[in-house]
């Protein structure tokens, strides 16, 4: 029988799109989670899921990962660096098998995306038009989390540094991609089609700073720094090189205006606008 698999399920996306597959209706025994450790995924196992274990690194576990018929969310890999191969591996396996469907949680702006961190995403496209299959593209633009999961240092510095100038971001939830991931794969009219994926609402690093400084009492403001400094920066509060380097990229994307976002797709799939900063930023201070 063919399921809905979701790869990288015991990932922070995976499990909010498993959620969100079961919340609208979806029996569990039709739901398939693709991990690489069965113990991470025992709660999964527990609601009915069924676990198929596979690792986007060993080929030879993904011959049996999928089934003709399936509907398969590839999440992209978190191994900057590694990603083509590893995606090349999945696309092939389920070329083999035949799946129905295959869509790719890639980056906003496709073939577009002028920064470093785009290109595994762009060659992952291009096996996926490759090979034939029929596919579904979900460009995502920047989780909200990606910023609020690092309060600790901002409030412990009173500042939210970057090399993004006056640049926009129309990020959006976690769980706003996740609904738009269980959209395309329950419902109809999705093959060959690709979508622009971010927030309703684009805000700049210094409205950031001052949501943060509003909510939690604290004064703290946005410091731009010439991407040299924010490098250092970075390396010296412990983050790799190369990754720290892909993250100065990152902002002067930004500041080009490439996350800016303003298709509307993410609202429009997840049947609801996307949900505001100031509310993911109240949930980690919650959690802070």
């Amino acid at each position: 029988m063919s399921s809905i698999v979701v790869t990288g399920a015991t990932g922070r996306l995976g499990r909010l799109v498993i959620e969100r597959l079961l919340a609208t209706g979806v029996p569990a025994g039709t739901i398939a989670a693709l991990v690489r450790d069965k113990e991470k995924a025992a709660d999964l196992a527990a609601r009915g899921i069924e676990l198929r274990v596979a690792d986007y690194s060993a080929p030879k576990t993904l011959t049996t990962a999928f089934r003709s018929g399936d509907r398969v969310l590839l999440i992209s890999g978190s191994e900057v660096g590694q990603r083509v191969p590893q995606h090349t591996a999945v696309v092939s396996a389920a070329q083999a098998a035949g799946v129905a469907q295959l869509a790719y949680t890639g980056v906003l702006g496709g073939p577009e995306a002028d920064f470093e961190l785009a290109a595994e995403h762009k060659a992952t496209e291009q096996a996926i038009l490759d090979s034939g299959l029929p596919y579904t593209f979900l460009r995502n633009g920047w989780y909200t989390e990606n910023y609020t999961e690092h309060l600790a240092p901002v409030l412990e510095h009173g500042a939210v540094v970057g090399n993004a100038g006056e640049g926009r971001i129309a990020s959006a939830a976690r769980a706003d991609y996740a609904a738009a991931a269980a959209a395309v794969l329950t419902g109809d009219d999705h093959l060959g089609r690709v979508y622009e994926l971010s927030g309703d609402t684009a805000w700049s690093l210094a409205e950031y700073a001052a949501e943060v400084a509003k909510q939690s009492g604290r004064d703290i403001a946005y410091t731009d720094v010439p991407a040299e400094t924010h490098l250092q920066i970075l390396t010296g509060a412990g983050v790799p090189e190369a990754f720290a380097a892909i993250l100065v990229d990152v902002d002067h994307a930004i500041e080009r205006g490439r996350l800016a976002g303003g298709s509307g797709d993410l609202a429009r799939l997840a049947g609801r606008p996307t949900t505001p900063l100031a509310d993911t930023v109240a949930e980690a201070l919650a959690h802070h």
